[in-house]
Protein backbone atom coordinates (compact mmCIF):
# COMPACT_ATOMS: atom_id res chain seq x y z
CA UNK A 1 0.00 0.00 0.00
CA UNK A 2 1.68 3.21 -1.18
CA UNK A 3 2.27 6.06 1.25
CA UNK A 4 -0.55 8.61 1.24
CA UNK A 5 0.36 11.79 -0.66
CA UNK A 6 -2.95 13.61 -0.50
CA UNK A 7 -5.81 14.47 1.77
CA UNK A 8 -7.62 11.39 0.47
CA UNK A 9 -4.69 9.17 1.53
CA UNK A 10 -4.64 10.71 4.98
CA UNK A 11 -8.37 10.08 5.26
CA UNK A 12 -7.80 6.39 4.43
CA UNK A 13 -5.27 6.18 7.26
CA UNK A 14 -7.75 7.79 9.65
CA UNK A 15 -10.51 5.42 8.55
CA UNK A 16 -8.49 2.27 9.15
CA UNK A 17 -7.07 3.58 12.40
CA UNK A 18 -10.61 4.27 13.62
CA UNK A 19 -11.44 0.64 12.79
CA UNK A 20 -8.37 -0.56 14.72
CA UNK A 21 -9.41 1.53 17.72
CA UNK A 22 -12.92 0.01 17.63
CA UNK A 23 -11.33 -3.44 17.48
CA UNK A 24 -9.15 -2.69 20.51
CA UNK A 25 -12.25 -2.07 22.61
CA UNK A 26 -13.16 -5.76 22.37
CA UNK A 27 -10.83 -6.81 25.19
CA UNK A 28 -10.90 -3.77 27.48
CA UNK A 29 -10.56 -4.92 31.07
CA UNK A 30 -9.42 -8.41 30.04
CA UNK A 31 -5.72 -8.02 29.21
CA UNK A 32 -4.13 -7.92 32.64
CA UNK A 33 -1.32 -5.39 32.98
CA UNK A 34 -1.04 -4.96 29.20
CA UNK A 35 -3.23 -2.54 27.23
CA UNK A 36 -5.88 -3.78 24.82
CA UNK A 37 -4.31 -2.87 21.46
CA UNK A 38 -5.82 -3.30 18.01
CA UNK A 39 -3.86 -4.02 14.81
CA UNK A 40 -5.02 -4.18 11.21
CA UNK A 41 -2.95 -5.29 8.21
CA UNK A 42 -4.17 -3.55 5.06
CA UNK A 43 -2.99 -3.92 1.47
CA UNK A 44 -4.21 -2.62 -1.86
CA UNK A 45 -5.70 -4.88 -4.52
CA UNK A 46 -7.50 -3.99 -7.72
CA UNK A 47 -10.57 -2.88 -5.77
CA UNK A 48 -8.72 -0.67 -3.29
CA UNK A 49 -7.46 -1.17 0.29
CA UNK A 50 -8.47 -4.46 1.94
CA UNK A 51 -7.99 -5.74 5.50
CA UNK A 52 -6.03 -9.01 5.27
CA UNK A 53 -5.24 -9.49 8.95
CA UNK A 54 -6.52 -8.28 12.30
CA UNK A 55 -5.62 -8.82 15.93
CA UNK A 56 -6.38 -7.54 19.41
CA UNK A 57 -4.34 -8.15 22.55
CA UNK A 58 -5.29 -11.62 23.77
CA UNK A 59 -7.05 -12.35 27.06
CA UNK A 60 -4.55 -12.03 29.88
CA UNK A 61 -2.29 -9.80 27.77
CA UNK A 62 -0.46 -12.29 25.53
CA UNK A 63 0.07 -12.64 22.64
CA UNK A 64 0.06 -9.03 21.52
CA UNK A 65 -2.11 -7.77 18.69
CA UNK A 66 0.60 -7.42 16.02
CA UNK A 67 1.74 -11.07 15.75
CA UNK A 68 -1.88 -12.23 15.69
CA UNK A 69 -2.72 -9.88 12.83
CA UNK A 70 0.43 -10.86 10.92
CA UNK A 71 -0.30 -14.55 11.35
CA UNK A 72 -3.76 -14.06 9.88
CA UNK A 73 -2.37 -12.04 6.98
CA UNK A 74 0.39 -14.53 6.20
CA UNK A 75 2.32 -13.68 3.01
CA UNK A 76 -0.11 -10.87 2.22
CA UNK A 77 1.56 -8.79 4.96
CA UNK A 78 4.61 -8.20 2.75
CA UNK A 79 4.36 -4.70 1.31
CA UNK A 80 1.21 -3.92 3.31
CA UNK A 81 0.42 -1.25 5.89
CA UNK A 82 0.04 -2.09 9.58
CA UNK A 83 -2.29 0.10 11.65
CA UNK A 84 -1.48 -0.15 15.37
CA UNK A 85 -3.27 1.75 18.13
CA UNK A 86 -0.12 1.85 20.32
CA UNK A 87 3.56 2.02 19.42
CA UNK A 88 4.83 -1.57 18.85
CA UNK A 89 6.86 -2.93 21.76
CA UNK A 90 10.64 -2.98 21.49
CA UNK A 91 11.80 -5.06 24.46
CA UNK A 92 12.86 -8.71 24.26
CA UNK A 93 11.42 -11.56 26.29
CA UNK A 94 10.98 -15.17 25.29
CA UNK A 95 9.40 -13.88 22.09
CA UNK A 96 10.76 -11.10 19.83
CA UNK A 97 9.35 -7.59 20.20
CA UNK A 98 6.42 -6.65 18.00
CA UNK A 99 8.49 -4.05 16.14
CA UNK A 100 10.90 -6.77 14.96
CA UNK A 101 8.00 -9.06 14.08
CA UNK A 102 6.63 -6.35 11.80
CA UNK A 103 10.06 -5.98 10.19
CA UNK A 104 10.35 -9.75 9.62
CA UNK A 105 6.90 -9.83 8.02
CA UNK A 106 8.00 -7.29 5.43
CA UNK A 107 5.37 -4.61 5.95
CA UNK A 108 6.05 -1.41 4.02
CA UNK A 109 4.37 1.10 6.33
CA UNK A 110 3.33 1.30 9.96
CA UNK A 111 0.71 3.84 11.00
CA UNK A 112 0.61 4.37 14.77
CA UNK A 113 -1.82 6.16 17.07
CA UNK A 114 -0.93 6.62 20.75
CA UNK A 115 2.64 6.76 22.06
CA UNK A 116 3.72 4.27 24.72
CA UNK A 117 5.20 5.95 27.84
CA UNK A 118 6.88 2.69 28.93
CA UNK A 119 10.59 3.54 28.92
CA UNK A 120 11.32 0.14 27.35
CA UNK A 121 9.21 1.13 24.35
CA UNK A 122 8.89 4.91 24.05
CA UNK A 123 10.36 5.85 20.66
CA UNK A 124 12.34 2.60 20.46
CA UNK A 125 9.67 0.63 18.62
CA UNK A 126 9.39 3.23 15.88
CA UNK A 127 13.20 3.49 15.70
CA UNK A 128 13.48 -0.25 14.95
CA UNK A 129 10.95 0.12 12.14
CA UNK A 130 12.64 3.16 10.59
CA UNK A 131 16.08 1.55 10.77
CA UNK A 132 14.67 -1.32 8.70
CA UNK A 133 13.47 1.13 6.04
CA UNK A 134 9.81 0.98 6.98
CA UNK A 135 7.85 4.20 6.63
CA UNK A 136 6.35 5.22 9.98
CA UNK A 137 3.44 7.63 10.43
CA UNK A 138 2.84 8.58 14.07
CA UNK A 139 -0.05 10.17 15.92
CA UNK A 140 -3.00 9.25 13.69
CA UNK A 141 -6.11 9.53 15.92
CA UNK A 142 -3.73 9.58 18.87
CA UNK A 143 -6.20 11.33 21.18
CA UNK A 144 -8.96 8.82 20.45
CA UNK A 145 -6.65 5.85 20.99
CA UNK A 146 -5.19 7.31 24.19
CA UNK A 147 -8.68 7.97 25.57
CA UNK A 148 -9.57 4.29 25.19
CA UNK A 149 -6.37 3.06 26.86
CA UNK A 150 -6.21 5.86 29.43
CA UNK A 151 -5.99 3.34 32.26
CA UNK A 152 -2.82 1.75 30.91
CA UNK A 153 -1.26 5.14 30.24
CA UNK A 154 -2.16 6.40 33.73
CA UNK A 155 -0.74 3.32 35.43
CA UNK A 156 2.46 3.60 33.35
CA UNK A 157 2.98 7.30 34.02
CA UNK A 158 1.61 7.83 37.52
CA UNK A 159 1.60 4.31 38.99
CA UNK A 160 -2.11 4.35 39.78
CA UNK A 161 -5.34 3.42 37.97
CA UNK A 162 -7.41 5.87 35.97
CA UNK A 163 -10.36 6.82 38.20
CA UNK A 164 -13.81 7.32 36.71
CA UNK A 165 -16.59 8.60 38.95
CA UNK A 166 -19.99 7.37 37.75
CA UNK A 167 -23.11 9.01 39.15
CA UNK A 168 -26.82 8.89 38.39
CA UNK A 169 -28.38 12.25 39.33
CA UNK A 170 -32.00 13.39 39.37
CA UNK A 171 -33.08 16.56 37.60
CA UNK A 172 -32.87 18.41 40.92
CA UNK A 173 -29.33 17.17 41.59
CA UNK A 174 -29.99 14.33 44.05
CA UNK A 175 -28.48 10.85 44.11
CA UNK A 176 -30.89 9.14 46.50
CA UNK A 177 -32.69 9.35 49.83
CA UNK A 178 -31.00 8.32 53.07
CA UNK A 179 -32.47 5.15 54.52
CA UNK A 180 -34.42 4.17 51.39
CA UNK A 181 -31.83 1.97 49.68
CA UNK A 182 -31.51 2.16 45.92
CA UNK A 183 -33.71 4.77 44.25
CA UNK A 184 -34.42 4.47 40.53
CA UNK A 185 -33.17 7.68 38.90
CA UNK A 186 -32.43 6.64 35.33
CA UNK A 187 -34.10 4.25 32.90
CA UNK A 188 -33.22 0.85 31.52
CA UNK A 189 -31.12 2.09 28.61
CA UNK A 190 -28.84 4.05 30.94
CA UNK A 191 -28.54 1.10 33.29
CA UNK A 192 -27.45 -1.12 30.41
CA UNK A 193 -24.81 1.46 29.49
CA UNK A 194 -23.51 1.31 33.06
CA UNK A 195 -23.27 -2.47 32.83
CA UNK A 196 -21.24 -2.07 29.64
CA UNK A 197 -18.92 0.33 31.47
CA UNK A 198 -18.47 -2.28 34.18
CA UNK A 199 -17.60 -4.91 31.57
CA UNK A 200 -14.76 -2.70 30.33
CA UNK A 201 -13.39 -1.76 33.77
CA UNK A 202 -10.86 -3.63 35.88
CA UNK A 203 -12.47 -2.75 39.20
CA UNK A 204 -15.43 -0.92 40.71
CA UNK A 205 -15.49 0.72 44.15
CA UNK A 206 -18.08 1.94 46.65
CA UNK A 207 -18.09 2.93 50.32
CA UNK A 208 -19.41 0.58 52.97
CA UNK A 209 -22.34 2.90 53.73
CA UNK A 210 -23.62 2.49 50.19
CA UNK A 211 -22.88 -1.23 50.28
CA UNK A 212 -24.99 -1.71 53.40
CA UNK A 213 -27.81 0.64 52.40
CA UNK A 214 -28.23 -0.56 48.80
CA UNK A 215 -26.92 -4.15 48.99
CA UNK A 216 -25.78 -3.97 45.33
CA UNK A 217 -24.14 -6.68 43.24
CA UNK A 218 -21.90 -4.39 41.14
CA UNK A 219 -21.67 -7.04 38.43
CA UNK A 220 -22.17 -6.88 34.68
CA UNK A 221 -25.53 -8.44 33.92
CA UNK A 222 -25.70 -7.94 30.15
CA UNK A 223 -26.49 -11.23 28.38
CA UNK A 224 -23.25 -12.86 27.29
CA UNK A 225 -21.02 -10.47 29.24
CA UNK A 226 -21.61 -11.75 32.75
CA UNK A 227 -18.07 -13.19 32.91
CA UNK A 228 -16.65 -9.69 32.38
CA UNK A 229 -17.76 -8.38 35.78
CA UNK A 230 -15.01 -6.28 37.39
CA UNK A 231 -13.35 -6.81 40.75
CA UNK A 232 -15.63 -5.27 43.42
CA UNK A 233 -13.90 -3.14 46.09
CA UNK A 234 -15.54 -1.82 49.26
CA UNK A 235 -13.99 0.87 51.44
CA UNK A 236 -14.84 -0.65 54.82
CA UNK A 237 -12.40 0.36 57.52
CA UNK A 238 -14.05 -1.71 60.28
CA UNK A 239 -15.10 -4.72 58.16
CA UNK A 240 -18.79 -3.99 58.72
CA UNK A 241 -20.08 -5.50 55.47
CA UNK A 242 -22.56 -8.27 56.42
CA UNK A 243 -21.73 -11.83 55.41
CA UNK A 244 -25.29 -12.02 54.06
CA UNK A 245 -24.67 -9.19 51.56
CA UNK A 246 -25.13 -10.10 47.90
CA UNK A 247 -21.55 -9.22 47.05
CA UNK A 248 -20.23 -11.48 49.79
CA UNK A 249 -22.43 -14.37 48.69
CA UNK A 250 -20.97 -14.02 45.17
CA UNK A 251 -17.37 -13.54 46.30
CA UNK A 252 -16.20 -16.95 45.09
CA UNK A 253 -17.54 -16.27 41.60
CA UNK A 254 -16.77 -12.53 41.27
CA UNK A 255 -13.80 -11.21 43.28
CA UNK A 256 -14.61 -8.95 46.23
CA UNK A 257 -11.86 -6.98 47.94
CA UNK A 258 -12.36 -5.04 51.15
CA UNK A 259 -10.09 -2.17 52.11
CA UNK A 260 -10.02 -2.30 55.91
CA UNK A 261 -7.85 -0.86 58.65
CA UNK A 262 -5.45 -3.11 60.58
CA UNK A 263 -7.57 -2.60 63.70
CA UNK A 264 -10.83 -3.89 62.22
CA UNK A 265 -12.88 -6.50 64.06
CA UNK A 266 -10.97 -9.80 63.72
CA UNK A 267 -14.10 -11.92 63.99
CA UNK A 268 -15.87 -10.03 61.20
CA UNK A 269 -12.77 -10.21 59.04
CA UNK A 270 -12.45 -13.96 59.56
CA UNK A 271 -16.11 -14.52 58.66
CA UNK A 272 -15.76 -12.51 55.46
CA UNK A 273 -12.53 -14.26 54.51
CA UNK A 274 -14.29 -17.55 55.08
CA UNK A 275 -16.84 -16.50 52.46
CA UNK A 276 -14.10 -15.84 49.90
CA UNK A 277 -13.51 -12.12 50.44
CA UNK A 278 -9.95 -10.79 50.09
CA UNK A 279 -8.68 -7.97 52.26
CA UNK A 280 -6.47 -5.06 51.24
CA UNK A 281 -4.13 -3.66 53.87
CA UNK A 282 -4.77 0.08 54.03
CA UNK A 283 -3.49 3.15 55.80
CA UNK A 284 -5.54 5.98 57.22
CA UNK A 285 -4.91 9.71 57.05
CA UNK A 286 -6.88 12.53 58.69
CA UNK A 287 -9.57 10.11 59.79
CA UNK A 288 -10.11 8.65 56.33
CA UNK A 289 -8.48 6.27 53.90
CA UNK A 290 -5.07 7.12 52.44
CA UNK A 291 -6.46 6.99 48.91
CA UNK A 292 -3.24 7.73 46.96
CA UNK A 293 -1.49 4.83 48.66
CA UNK A 294 -4.49 2.57 48.09
CA UNK A 295 -4.48 3.40 44.38
CA UNK A 296 -0.77 2.61 44.19
CA UNK A 297 -1.47 -0.79 45.70
CA UNK A 298 -4.30 -1.42 43.23
CA UNK A 299 -2.01 -0.53 40.33
CA UNK A 300 0.57 -2.99 41.65
CA UNK A 301 -2.15 -5.65 41.51
CA UNK A 302 -2.72 -4.89 37.82
CA UNK A 303 -5.75 -2.60 38.18
CA UNK A 304 -5.60 0.05 35.43
CA UNK A 305 -9.19 1.32 35.39
CA UNK A 306 -11.29 1.97 38.49
CA UNK A 307 -14.94 3.00 38.53
CA UNK A 308 -16.11 4.78 41.68
CA UNK A 309 -19.89 4.51 42.00
CA UNK A 310 -20.44 6.14 45.36
CA UNK A 311 -21.70 7.18 47.71
CA UNK A 312 -21.37 10.90 48.11
CA UNK A 313 -18.73 10.72 50.85
CA UNK A 314 -16.54 8.37 48.83
CA UNK A 315 -16.80 10.54 45.73
CA UNK A 316 -15.91 13.66 47.74
CA UNK A 317 -12.87 11.86 49.11
CA UNK A 318 -11.53 11.21 45.62
CA UNK A 319 -12.35 14.75 44.48
CA UNK A 320 -10.66 16.31 47.50
CA UNK A 321 -7.50 14.29 46.82
CA UNK A 322 -7.47 15.32 43.15
CA UNK A 323 -7.71 11.67 42.11
CA UNK A 324 -10.66 11.83 39.70
CA UNK A 325 -9.69 11.62 36.02
CA UNK A 326 -13.07 11.14 34.38
CA UNK A 327 -16.69 11.85 35.32
CA UNK A 328 -19.58 9.88 33.81
CA UNK A 329 -22.82 11.64 34.70
CA UNK A 330 -26.25 10.18 33.95
CA UNK A 331 -29.12 12.62 34.60
CA UNK A 332 -32.70 11.35 34.89
CA UNK A 333 -35.84 13.35 34.07
CA UNK A 334 -37.51 13.14 37.49
CA UNK A 335 -36.99 14.97 40.77
CA UNK A 336 -36.41 13.46 44.21
CA UNK A 337 -37.12 16.53 46.31
CA UNK A 338 -35.45 18.27 49.26
CA UNK A 339 -35.35 15.07 51.30
CA UNK A 340 -32.86 13.64 48.82
CA UNK A 341 -29.09 13.58 49.16
CA UNK A 342 -27.37 16.24 47.09
CA UNK A 343 -24.87 14.92 44.57
CA UNK A 344 -21.28 16.12 44.98
CA UNK A 345 -21.25 16.53 41.19
CA UNK A 346 -24.11 17.96 39.14
CA UNK A 347 -24.47 19.17 35.55
CA UNK A 348 -24.49 22.77 36.83
CA UNK A 349 -21.78 22.16 39.42
CA UNK A 350 -18.84 20.48 37.76
CA UNK A 351 -15.49 20.48 39.57
CA UNK A 352 -12.88 22.86 38.22
CA UNK A 353 -10.33 21.51 35.80
CA UNK A 354 -12.63 19.26 33.77
CA UNK A 355 -13.72 19.63 30.14
CA UNK A 356 -16.66 18.06 28.35
CA UNK A 357 -15.63 15.10 26.19
CA UNK A 358 -18.95 13.74 24.91
CA UNK A 359 -22.71 13.87 25.39
CA UNK A 360 -25.49 11.39 24.59
CA UNK A 361 -29.17 10.64 25.15
CA UNK A 362 -30.29 7.29 26.55
CA UNK A 363 -34.05 7.23 26.36
CA UNK A 364 -35.30 10.04 28.61
CA UNK A 365 -31.91 10.37 30.32
CA UNK A 366 -29.02 12.62 29.36
CA UNK A 367 -25.39 11.63 29.64
CA UNK A 368 -22.26 13.74 29.80
CA UNK A 369 -18.66 12.61 30.14
CA UNK A 370 -15.95 14.91 31.41
CA UNK A 371 -12.19 14.44 31.57
CA UNK A 372 -9.53 16.24 33.53
CA UNK A 373 -7.69 18.84 31.48
CA UNK A 374 -4.09 17.90 30.78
Amino acid sequence: MAAPVSGAGEEIDRRFMAAAIRLSRRHLGLTGTNPSVGTLIVRVDSGGPVIVGSGVTALGGRPHAEPQALEEAGGLARGATAYVTLEPCAHHGRTPPCAETLVSAGVARVVGAASDPDERVSGKGYAILRKAGIEVIEGVLAREAADLMAGYLMRSLRKRPEVTVKLAVSRDGRIGVAGMGQVAITGGISRRQVHLMRAEADAIMIGVGTAIADDPELTCRLPGLEARSPVRIVLDGQARLPVAAKMVRQAREVPLWIAASPGCDKGCKAALEGAGVQFLATETANGGFALPELLEDLAARGISTLMVEGGAETVRGFLNEGLVDRIALFTGPGEIGPQGTLSPIRPDRMPEGFCLLREARYGEDSYSEWVRKT
